[in-house]
């Protein structure tokens, strides 16, 4: 009896000692297989860093240190003024030429004038004056006559697109304003044109 009584208290300080020991190499084992102590206080957060002071470190995300430049967006829409500014795309092309004669808008000049139409529809404080021009050849009075069906093919093609009456003008100078001096097929063809000159009330 007294023997029995004697076993069982070894018996249990054994079995703690070999409990305690056994936690201690699981802690160990966590510690060693886990992230290196300067990295685990960044876990729950990517990015985040814990510098003692018990606030967290948005270092980087104003492009001020290690977190490279953020962009900032400004999708706020263009005004008028501004879109009229811009020097491409198809509001930046303000010139429509012909063929010799002929007052007749080729395909690539009716996607053009397409994107202003749409532009003025969207806009009524702009408004638009149409310049028609001819080439030096003809008669004085026939030139003013074909710069003044130009713009009209012009004009046509905006309000479709949904420009106002009262937004749009036209006048015609015929060939009394060459954009390009000379008497060659290179300066009448530049010659031959129609003019957006906008205005923003």
């Amino acid at each position: 009896m007294k023997a029995n009584n004697f076993i069982k208290p070894w018996m249990i300080a054994g079995c703690l000692a070999l409990f305690i020991s056994a936690c201690a190499t699981t802690q160990e084992e966590i510690i060693e297989d886990g992230p290196p102590l300067d990295e685990q206080s960044q876990i729950g957060g990517a990015g985040i860093t814990d510098d003692g002071s018990g606030g967290a470190d948005a270092s980087g995300l104003d492009g001020s240190e290690d977190g490279g430049v953020t962009a900032i967006v400004d999708d706020t829409p263009m005004n008028a003024i501004e879109m009229l500014e811009q020097t491409e795309g198809a509001l930046a092309n303000r010139t429509i030429y012909f063929e010799f004669d002929s007052a007749k808008l080729t395909g690539e000049s009716i996607a053009i004038l397409e994107t202003h139409g749409n532009f003025i529809a969207g806009n009524g404080e702009v408004s638009v004056r149409l310049e028609g021009h001819a080439d030096e050849r003809g008669s004085r009075e026939y030139n003013i006559a074909l710069g003044d069906r130009r713009a009209q093919s012009v004009r046509r093609v905006l309000l479709f697109q949904g420009a106002s009456t009262d937004q749009i003008d036209t006048v015609s100078y015929g060939e009394e304003k060459p954009a390009a001096p000379g008497h060659t097929e290179e300066a009448w063809a530049r010659n031959r044109r129609v003019e957006l000159i906008y205005t923003v009330n």
